[in-house]
């Protein structure tokens, strides 16, 4: 890959207590592109990601070794700001979690908490979210009603746009469609293929199928281990790892 990486995990370990979740992974991530983490439930795929942005920083008896440089910075030196971090890497989770309040008001309150206090300001933000998550034709004319009162498709875009009003560079999304029917999924995934142009987006899924569909890269994992990573078509089509094959067929996971 001659392309900069803007995520790089050096010899990652992690440990929950005294259980080892993460064995030395070491991986890039390239800029405005989509990389998916496969593999069997527990293998390790939301640890992974949920070190990008240090959300693991909150569980007790939770050990990292190693390093994850983000833009060549190591987010977790000692200097390193978490809340920074967030900023610059989103997050999405596998249900939608609207707070409650308006819709108008789930996409402003980031802005909000970082003290933007102009009218005109928060529309502009509210609004350039909403379109870039593909939900302002459907909401424009109902921002100040609950966000509770939107479908389960809507209420996960919303989330992205909620994520995206603080201006990340990288978006994570855990499993972002697996409480979603096909017909909210196929427009999750229409959106992930334009987010690509100006973010980075990383994704967790338990469907192969998706990762196929969606994804530049994809990082096969089993038993916090990193198998094999690589072009998707590369992974699919012909993968260098027997492991990586036996699941992709389908003989186990």
């Amino acid at each position: 890959m001659t392309q900069k990486e803007i995520i790089k995990t050096v010899n990652l370990n992690l440990w929950y207590g005294e259980k080892q979740a993460l064995l030395d992974i070491n991986m890039s991530i390239l800029p405005n592109k989509i990389t998916a983490l496969i593999g069997p439930s527990g293998c390790g795929k939301s640890t992974l990601i949920r070190c990008f942005n240090r959300m693991n920083d909150v569980i007790e008896k939770c050990k990292i070794t190693g390093n994850i440089y983000f833009n060549g910075m190591d987010i977790y030196a000692p200097d390193a700001d978490a809340v920074e971090v967030r900023k610059k890497i989103g997050m999405v989770f596998q249900k939608p979690n609207p707070f409650p309040k308006s819709i108008y008001e789930n996409v402003a309150y980031g802005s909000r908490v970082q003290g933007i206090t102009s009218k005109k300001h928060l529309d502009e933000i509210v609004e350039k979210s909403l379109r870039n998550a593909a939900l302002w034709d459907e909401v424009k004319d109902r921002l100040h009603e609950s966000a509770m009162g939107l479908s389960g498709g809507q209420q996960q875009r919303l989330c992205i746009a909620r994520s995206l009003s603080i201006e990340p560079e990288v978006i994570l999304m855990d499993e972002p469609c697996s409480a979603l029917d096909p017909i909210a999924t196929a427009k999750i995934e229409d959106l992930m293929a334009g987010l690509k142009k100006k973010y980075t987006v990383i994704i967790v899924t338990h469907n192969m199928q998706q990762a196929a569909r969606v994804s530049d890269y994809t990082a096969y994992m089993y038993l916090g281990k990193l198998i094999e990573f690589g072009d998707t078509d590369q992974i699919f089509e012909n993968p260098k790892e027997e492991l990586t094959e036996n699941y992709i067929t389908g003989r186990f996971g």
